[in-house]
């Protein structure tokens, strides 16, 4: 994942291109906050049934998620200024580096304590549409980004393709789980993310996300 800005991210805009800018931000947030609470519903309450620590700590990155658009729409809400700019983007950096934790140390105890988790073809039936979902969201809001110039929600589209990623990784988890009972594939590609998580959640709190001043 490039640390590069949109092609406009750095392009002025007129006033009337702001506030269409900012409206179209608040709406995509909207969208990202009402899905998101959805996966954390239904992945939570399928990781209960099943037993599977990858699905639980999938709803636990989904609500990280609300929360990180729940910033930016409080980011839309008020006027424009660096200070605020900044303040978003250092809570989005925060909400990164607290992902990072919890998923590191699911994997961790899933491997040390070798507990598979039961088949659930909800779960990779779920995880299947919230790979077409959330890369179509991430795209929404890296439009937006460069069109309000933000790095705050640059990096909020960040984290949801780091969504979409990590729903990749559960549905290969899911699936060679249910296929071949290979419990250990999900909690060692989870920590193959941990780098990636840890590399936007730095930059984030740096204000590093766009190369934009």
């Amino acid at each position: 994942m490039q640390n590069e800005c949109p092609s406009d991210c750095c392009k002025s805009a007129t006033p009337a291109e702001n506030s269409a800018g900012i409206s179209a931000g608040r709406r995509i947030e909207y969208i990202s906050l009402a899905w998101t609470s959805i996966e954390v519903l239904a992945a939570v309450t399928a990781g209960v049934i099943a037993g599977s620590i990858a699905l639980i700590g999938f709803g636990a990155d989904s609500l990280i998620e609300v929360g990180s658009s729940a910033i930016l729409l409080w980011r839309l809400n008020h006027e424009f200024g660096e200070e605020r700019e900044r303040t978003a983007l250092r809570l989005v950096g925060v909400s990164f580096l607290l992902l990072a934790v919890y998923v590191g140390w699911e994997a961790v105890e899933s491997l040390v304590k070798h507990q598979p988790p039961g088949v659930s073809y909800f779960g990779i039936v779920f995880s299947v549409l919230c790979l077409i979902v959330m890369p179509l969201i991430a795209r929404a809001k890296r439009r937006v980004a460069a069109r309000l110039n933000s790095r705050a929600m640059q990096a909020d589209s960040k984290q949801s393709s780091i969504c979409a990623y990590l729903a990749a990784i559960l549905l290969c988890g899911l699936a060679l789980n249910a296929l071949f009972g290979w419990w250990w594939a999900d909690p060692v590609a989870a920590l193959v993310m941990l780098p990636i998580i840890i590399k936007e959640g730095i930059e984030a709190l740096r204000g590093e996300s766009c190369g934009c001043h």
